[in-house]
């Protein structure tokens, strides 16, 4: 199988589908791969690099799409990639459909097959996705801190507080992956915490892991209305695997905000769990409603491409191997929830959340390959 790797060209997205590292296992397992000039720059990886690991260093990303079974990216393909895939064609990286119909419908024309880490499952878990949101809960809290800065447009307040003035109140909406790796690092800087989540079960848990040092409480209109009246900070890190995020923080909340609070919304590449989210870029990260601060960058991990890029190949490279070795179908009976992954076969939606959410016709996998 020939295996592409385009440069990612989305705005400040420096990370890459694969290293020279795993370069090298694919070739080992018989694959070719080709790896546009420049792809990984951004981690601090040489063209030469790539090509000592066995790979064909390609300056034209036209003849990357047009010669590939197989493209491996990191980000959802911009609409000007979308229109450079072909009928047959694998493509597996992150996707978000839900949030983005335009995506939706150029994959859709396309004819391609488009597998998204995000919905791969294994149990309960979604390990394709596990590292970004450990990754982007972490660098929630950072980007927070910052925005409190009075300098960048907040009130001026430091996580931590001092001798004998209060530390930041950080509320984080959510207790999943992203919840809890904010929530730790909240408390790390010295902030008071308090998660909100929706399941019973999870608020029972996070109270036993945390003890007395993480407050958690069960979700509610009401609950999340009382505490944001005295929040500096707060993270949005609510998740529907596939689907679009549920909007948990309305208008009508924000208004009881103070001027100055940030919100940092990790659920954007779903649509966000706040009304007043719209994705923003490492360019241009906030903006203000309400005088409410919003982040709402749709690549968070991409700010740490080289931590980020590692992370994500360690748990990609055995699915590509499968993918590249024994083809779609044989991956799937292989590996248990890799067809979860499966987004879009052939011009069908073949995710049911996707579908449900975009108001599209779902065909199941099986049906659908058959």
């Amino acid at each position: 199988m020939i295996i592409g790797v385009p440069k990612e060209i989305k705005n400040n997205e420096f990370r890459v589908g694969l290293t020279p590292d795993s370069v090298k296992v694919l070739v080992s397992h018989g694959q070719t791969l080709k790896v546009e000039t420049g792809a990984g720059l951004g981690i601090g990886v040489s063209d030469n690099e790539y090509a000592e690991a066995g790979a064909e260093v390609i300056s034209s990303v036209g003849e990357i799409f047009r010669d590939s079974d197989l493209i491996i990216k990191v980000k959802e393909p911009q609409p000007e990639e979308c229109r450079l895939l072909r009928n047959g064609q694998i493509l597996f990286t992150y996707l978000h459909l839900a949030a983005d119909r335009l995506q939706t419908e150029l994959l859709l024309e396309s004819g391609a097959t488009a597998i998204a880490y995000e919905t791969v499952k294994e149990d309960d878990d979604l390990p394709l996705l596990t590292p970004m949101s450990e990754i982007a809960g972490k660098l929630s809290v950072q980007a927070g801190a910052r925005f409190l800065e009075k300098s960048s447009g907040g009130m001026g307040i430091l996580l931590g507080g001092a001798a004998g003035v209060a530390s930041a109140r950080v509320l984080v909406i959510g207790g999943g992956v992203v919840g809890q790796n904010a929530a730790q690092v909240a408390l790390g800087m010295g902030a008071e915490v308090l998660i909100l989540d929706a399941s019973a079960e999870r608020v029972r848990y996070l109270n036993d892991k945390y003890s007395e040092s993480i407050k958690c409480l069960l979700s509610g209109h009401d609950t999340i209305e009382r505490y944001s009246q005295t929040a500096d900070l707060i993270i949005g890190a609510v998740l529907s695997p596939g689907a679009g995020a549920p909007k948990v923080v309305t208008r009508e909340i924000l208004k009881i905000m103070r001027p100055g609070t940030v919100i940092v919304d990790v659920a954007i590449d779903q649509g966000g769990c706040f009304e007043t989210s719209r994705p923003t870029t490492h360019e241009d990260p906030v903006f203000l409603v309400e005088g409410v601060l919003h982040y709402c960058v749709a690549n968070m991990p991409g700010a740490v491409p080289k931590t980020s890029t590692f992370a994500l190949n360690k748990v990609t490279l055995p699915y590509i191997t499968k993918l590249a070795t024994l083809g779609l179908e044989g991956a799937f009976s292989e590996m248990s929830g890799f067809s979860d992954g499966l987004n879009i076969f052939k011009g069908q939606v073949t995710h049911k959340a996707v579908a449900d959410h975009l108001k599209l016709p779902y065909v199941n996998w099986v049906s659908a390959i058959r």
